[in-house]
């Protein structure tokens, strides 16, 4: 026992724990509404959607690809859910999963065209990315819907534990708890990362490494989609705007909590725990810089800088460590 915690210090993602509490330290002396009931509340409610981001790319990256669609498989599941219970009167429970399985189709579809073409992710889904959310604009004719059952839209405004924190950031937790023992203790979960680790030796081992790849892309579309539901619930609506223009917004939140978190970009090693740690890190910054003024702009340009280092270390971790079968 006296082993493991020396070596927990050592981890990146000890590094980010630390970093979290340094910047929360920072942030409540030098602002002072960071430690207030709202503002929890408020970090709560964002960091819970943030996280289940971070996820959806995560899976992708496991496969040494990119899931640039992210946020256009999101705004399409929500307006799609959006239309099932405004538009057809479909109860909130059976739209909730045909919301999940909206997602899960359109990521089965980037998977199947990635594996079938050879083209990698990048490319599949900047393209896919463009084809949902003009398929989405055109069918709903950029018509957001905002008359959805309460029982829906209150969820994301329920306050737990004296009001400080909401229920989406214990969905969060709790996805992050499924993934980790999927890929901790599962066949399957294992699977999946040797498939991204070696393909050409999960191949020979037996594993169908495209039916891994896609079964990621799946997973991924169902975790935006989750995402999606999370931040429907959040505004009250769904709006083809909510992820920005072509789901732009989820992108940066996307890559820099996995990366951050201990993901290699390679593929075949990822961090459920990490990926958790840099989307709360990467809240609390730009919720923190937000309270002391800083501008939209330079919010932007220092999370950029952020991911810049984030992948110069992706890349330092994966000189010095072999590509080896790791959760953390």
């Amino acid at each position: 026992m006296n082993k493991k915690i020396p070596n927990f210090v050592f981890t990146n993602q000890f590094g980010l724990l630390c970093l979290v509490v340094t910047f929360i330290l920072i942030f409540s002396t030098v602002t002072d509404g960071f430690t207030s009931r709202f503002n929890i509340f408020a970090l709560s409610r964002v960091v819970a959607i943030d996280i289940m981001i971070g996820l959806a790319m995560m899976v992708v990256i496991l496969t040494g690809g990119l899931n640039l669609a992210l946020g256009a498989i999101g705004v399409c599941a929500a307006m799609f859910g959006g239309w099932c219970m405004e538009t057809m009167g479909i109860p909130v429970i059976p739209s909730i999963f045909l919301i999940l399985g909206m997602g899960s189709f359109l990521g089965w579809v980037n998977g199947m065209i990635t594996v079938k073409t050879g083209v990698h992710s990048f490319i599949v889904t900047l393209a896919t990315m463009s084809i949902y959310f003009g398929l989405m604009t055109m069918l709903t004719e950029a018509e957001a819907f905002r008359r959805l059952p309460e029982t829906f839209t209150e969820f994301g405004s329920m306050k737990l534990f004296k009001k400080y924190i909401s229920p989406l950031l214990l969905l969060s937790l709790a996805t992050c708890g499924a993934l980790f023992y999927l890929f901790k203790y599962t066949d399957i979960g294992r699977k999946l990362i040797a498939a991204g680790a070696n393909p050409d030796a999960a191949e020979l081992s037996g594993i169908s490494v495209n039916t891994m790849f896609i079964y990621c892309h799946v997973l991924s579309g169902f975790l935006a989609a989750m995402a999606a539901i999370m931040l429907t619930t959040r505004i009250g609506a769904a709006i083809p705007s909510m992820a920005g223009q072509l789901g732009m917004d989820w992108l940066l939140p996307a890559f820099l909590a996995p990366v951050i978190g201990g993901t290699l970009l390679s593929g075949g090693k990822l961090s459920v725990f990490g990926t958790m740690l840099g989307a709360v890190l990467v809240t609390l910054i730009t919720n923190g810089l937000y309270l002391i003024d800083v501008g939209e702009f330079w919010i932007r340009f220092f999370l950029g800088i952020i991911l810049l280092i984030a992948v110069l270390l992706d890349k330092t971790r994966e000189f010095f460590t072999l590509k080896s079968v790791i959760v953390s």
